[in-house]
């Protein structure tokens, strides 16, 4: 994907999880791209390593800021909390050039963000974290499992959360693969 066909998909990601009440940090935007590029299949290209709040990519981050210097994004400042993401009026311009990568991504976007956006900084790192795990032991590995290697790494979780956080994602990942069946029927 080309990097302005990536700017529309992240900034109409933006618009998503603020219409779905989420608090539209980076931490938000950082782990709803990740189940966008890894769960639905959205090719974002991005690299990402776990760090503290679970999977992270420098490279979004990178984006997120070249998204800010071309004005497509801004800032809200908000006291005792981190900033919020915002799209500008020339997001919207840009997304209307790209209808045909909005038209194909749109319903993966909207799942994602219909299914993260009421989540908090600590649920989105446990469900993000859950798909890490699942990722490296793979498919087949138990639920228990995995449960227990998502609180080998991140002790602060502990085992009930993280068997829900484990049964979650599998549940995401079975209701995406229907979303991405369909995008593949269609294009």
């Amino acid at each position: 994907m080309k990097r302005l066909q990536k700017a529309a998909v992240l900034t109409r990601l933006i618009d998503e999880l603020r219409r779905r009440g989420s608090w539209a940090g980076e931490t938000h935007v950082q782990k709803a791209g990740y189940l966008l590029q890894e769960v639905t299949g959205v090719p974002l290209g991005y690299d990402f390593v776990l760090y503290h709040y679970g999977p992270f990519s420098f490279d979004l981050r990178d984006e997120l800021t070249a998204l800010r210097a071309d004005g497509l994004v801004t800032l809200e400042p908000h006291l005792n909390y981190g900033p919020k993401l915002a799209t500008t009026p020339q997001a919207e311009k840009l997304q209307k050039n790209f209808e045909r990568t909005l038209a194909r991504y749109g319903p993966a976007i909207a799942f994602v963000a219909g299914k993260l956006g009421s989540s908090g900084v600590y649920e989105l790192e446990k469900l993000a974290t859950a798909l890490h795990v699942t990722k490296e032991l793979g498919e087949d590995a138990s639920v228990e499992d995995r449960a227990k290697r998502l609180t080998e790494i991140k002790p602060h979780i502990n085992l009930q959360e993280a068997l829900k956080a484990v049964r979650r994602i599998d549940r995401f990942r079975t209701d995406a693969r229907q979303i991405a069946a369909r995008r593949e029927a269609v294009h």
